[in-house]
């Protein structure tokens, strides 16, 4: 096992790793940038090393910067959280290369899955069924104007490099083709560097239903049951539930079984997430995200299972220990994303918290590096709190989130609570009867 784990992240996820290395006798070095000096993190951690300026760029995106402060600490092993060089198949190359342990899964894995139309072709070969579309990437407008006539409208395109909302365009008709294909085009490349999209056909009322899989570096996987995604913004999650209020028990064994053997066909190890549109009883596989997910929460509280602590031991070689028929799932959990944000209008509000209080009781958890006094930087993205909730059912765990909620206080910004305990008392979210276009069109317009 590693005796010192380097944590390649800030924020929230930071403090998750270093708790869940410190119940496992591990040292923990923290990097950060200027701007995060004052980070619980940093204050918990045995070390911390300042790698730049508050710039992502010159901090926490800084390879060369981070395998330094590996390498003057002394680490065994890099944990990258997610964002930033999480999903990077040259810095996870690099880790190795340079004598450390990368938690996570492997350089190959990485690169396969970062690109839309490789993950695609590795999902259909691993026998994952998959949203009808382009074989790759759309290279002229005519070739865009006969696959939407093989498809049929509504279409979308996707920037093959990227995610996250940019690069996406959809059209729902010839008139509206070109210009959809052009403006994907060209946001792929400045968000990128890479202006390929692709097509898909687009699905109009779908779920957003992820699975979380772990495998390990002996031939063993698992999947740890489905999250429901669905309640999302401009491409970005807001909160998320496990298990699905949407699927009945067929319909999860299924996909979960899919997603097992589909690690089994990669040979794909450490933890991973693959994400699914749903619609009409059927499954089409997106992407794989090769990292540990910012709602991994919910699934450790429904299956008692550490995930972080699950990577770190598969990436010192051992194995999983415990079959499918092992994993048992208890009751139910939803997640609140929390951003320094306006309620209202979205935008960002940094600055300095002159009160906190998160909430307790039974079946509550907080994973926040907020205190009363820490100023919230603007360089990096604005979440700044997950609230966790777990109930013997979805109706208690309803009940006692919305009681939470009321009791979480984040004074000196302004953060998305209202958003959530409005949320929470929307019929359509009660009934769990939500789509992932619901919420933009009738929550937060």
């Amino acid at each position: 096992m590693f005796e010192k784990i380097l944590i390649a992240n800030r924020g929230e996820i930071a403090l998750r790793i270093h708790r869940a290395c410190r119940e496992m006798g591990i040292k923990t070095v923290a990097v950060h940038s200027t701007a995060d000096a004052e980070a619980m993190h940093v204050r918990l951690a045995d070390e911390s090393v300042c790698i730049g300026p508050p710039s992502a760029r010159d901090s926490y995106l800084s390879k060369a910067a981070i395998l330094s402060a590996a390498t003057i600490t002394h680490a065994d092993a890099i944990h990258p959280g997610y964002g930033f060089l999480s999903e990077n198949a040259d810095f996870a190359e690099m880790v190795v290369d340079h004598g450390f342990a990368f938690i996570g899964p492997s350089p190959k894995h990485i690169r396969l899955m970062g690109d839309k139309i490789t993950a695609k072709q590795a999902a259909l070969d691993a026998g994952l069924p998959c949203v009808p579309g382009s074989a790759g990437a759309v290279e002229t407008e005519e070739e865009a104007q006969r696959l939407a006539t093989e498809f049929g409208y509504p279409v979308l395109f996707k920037a093959t490099a990227g995610g996250g909302g940019r690069g996406m365009k959809v059209a729902t008709s010839d008139d509206d083709l070109l210009e959809a294909y052009r403006t994907a085009r060209t946001e792929a490349l400045a968000a990128f560097g890479n202006g390929e999209v692709y097509m898909e056909k687009y699905l109009q009322n779908p779920r957003h239903i992820e699975v979380q899989v772990l495998g390990d570096t002996h031939g063993g996987a698992v999947h740890l049951g489905e999250r429901d995604c669905s309640l999302q913004r401009k491409h970005q999650k807001v909160l998320e539930e496990a298990r699905s209020p949407a699927l009945n028990d067929e319909a999860r064994e299924r996909i979960g079984e899919i997603a097992r053997k589909a690690v089994e066909n990669l040979g794909y190890y450490n933890a991973g997430t693959m994400e699914f549109l749903y619609e009409n009883g059927e499954f089409y596989f997106i992407e794989m995200n090769t990292r540990l997910q910012v709602e991994h929460p919910v699934t450790e509280m429904i299956t008692g299972l550490d995930l972080v602590r699950e990577q770190i031991r598969i990436a010192s070689g051992a194995p999983l220990g415990y079959s499918q028929k092992d994993i048992r799932f208890e009751g139910h959990a939803i997640e609140c994303r929390v951003n320094a944000e306006d309620p209202e209008t979205f935008a960002p509000s940094p600055g300095r918290v002159t009160d906190f209080h998160q909430p307790g009781g039974m079946g509550v958890r907080v994973d926040s590096g907020l205190y009363q006094g820490v100023m919230v930087p603007p360089h990096y993205d604005s979440m700044v709190a997950k609230l966790i909730v777990h109930g013997a059912n979805r109706n208690e765990c309803l009940m006692r989130l919305r009681r939470a909620l009321d009791e979480f206080v984040i004074e000196g910004i302004k953060t998305t609570l209202p958003l959530h305990r409005k949320l929470v008392r929307t019929q359509t979210f009660i009934d769990g009867s939500y789509d992932i276009r619901w919420l933009e069109n009738h929550v937060t317009d």
